[in-house]
C-alpha cells in the first residue's frame, strides 16, 4: 500500500520523493548552488586579486567590469523573483498545470487549482491541493473558458465511450445518446473545437438510429393496436367496416 503525505510517498517500505517534494528540492537546490550574493562575489574577486599572476595583473578596469556585471545580473535576478511573485499572487483561484522534473530526469504533470501563494525568501511556491510547487515549474495556465469547455468534451467522451456500436444500440441507450445531444447543443463555436468531424459524425449516425428504433417501435405498436381494435370488434359481432 503507498501512503501519500505533504513531502513524500511511502511505498514498498521505503520513502520515494512526490512531485511536490522534487519541485520544492529543485528550487532550494538552484538557490543554494546557482546564486551567489554580494558578499560572496566580493570574497571571490579578492581572491582572484590575490592569486592573480603578478607578471600579468589583472587591470583595475576588468575588476571593476566584472563586479558590474555581476551587479546587473543579481538586480536582473531579483526583478526576476519579484515579477515572479507578482505572476504567482494572480494565479491563486485559477487552475495551472506545473511540469516537475526529478533528479533522474523523469517528468510528472501536475494539475489543480492555486489555493494559496507561499514564500521562502524571494521564491514564490504555488499550494495544489495542499503541496508546494515552485513557480520556475509552472508550465500552463488555464482559462475558465477552457476548463468549462474540457468539461463537456469530457463528458460528451466518457458517455460516448459507454455505448455499442451504431448498429448494435437499442433504445436502451436513448438516455446517453440524448444527453449527449443535449451538451452538444449547448456548446459554443469555441467548444466545438475540440470535437472533431469523425465524432460528430458519428453522433449523427446514432441520432439517426435512434429515431429508425423509435419510428419502427411506434409503427408496430400503431398496427398492433389495430389488430386488437379489429379483434374487439369481431369478437362482439359488430360488422367490421372497412374504409
Amino acid at each position: 500500500m503507498a501512503v501519500t503525505g505533504l513531502m513524500a510517498n511511502f511505498a514498498d517500505g521505503a520513502f520515494t520523493e512526490s512531485a511536490s517534494s522534487t519541485s520544492l528540492k529543485n528550487s532550494q537546490e538552484t538557490k543554494g548552488g546557482g546564486k551567489i550574493d554580494s558578499e560572496s562575489f566580493l570574497q571571490l574577486l579578492v581572491a582572484e586579486m590575490q592569486n592573480q599572476d603578478p607578471l600579468q595583473p589583472t587591470s583595475n578596469t576588468e575588476w571593476v567590469s566584472q563586479y558590474a556585471q555581476f551587479t546587473q545580473t543579481s538586480s536582473v535576478q531579483e526583478i526576476a523573483d519579484a515579477m515572479g511573485g507578482v505572476q504567482a499572487n494572480s494565479l491563486v483561484g485559477k487552475n495551472v498545470i506545473m511540469k516537475v522534473t526529478d533528479a533522474v530526469g523523469n517528468t510528472n504533470y501536475i494539475d489543480g487549482m492555486v489555493e494559496r501563494v507561499g514564500y521562502e525568501g524571494n521564491k514564490a511556491f504555488l499550494y495544489i491541493d495542499g503541496n508546494p510547487y515552485s513557480i520556475d515549474d509552472l508550465d500552463t495556465i488555464i482559462s475558465e473558458e477552457y476548463m468549462a469547455a474540457d468539461k463537456k468534451i469530457s463528458t460528451i467522451h466518457e458517455l460516448m465511450n459507454k455505448l455499442p456500436e451504431v448498429s448494435q444500440i437499442t433504445e436502451d441507450d436513448k438516455e446517453d445518446i440524448f444527453a449527449i445531444s443535449e451538451i452538444l447543443s449547448t456548446l459554443s463555436d469555441y467548444e466545438r473545437n475540440f470535437l472533431n468531424g469523425d465524432e460528430m459524425d458519428t453522433m449523427a449516425e446514432y441520432l439517426r438510429k435512434l429515431s429508425e428504433l423509435i419510428d419502427e417501435r411506434k409503427a408496430r405498436e400503431e398496427k398492433e393496436n389495430t389488430a386488437e381494435e379489429e379483434s374487439k370488434t369481431e369478437d362482439s359481432g359488430e360488422p367490421v367496416v372497412e374504409g
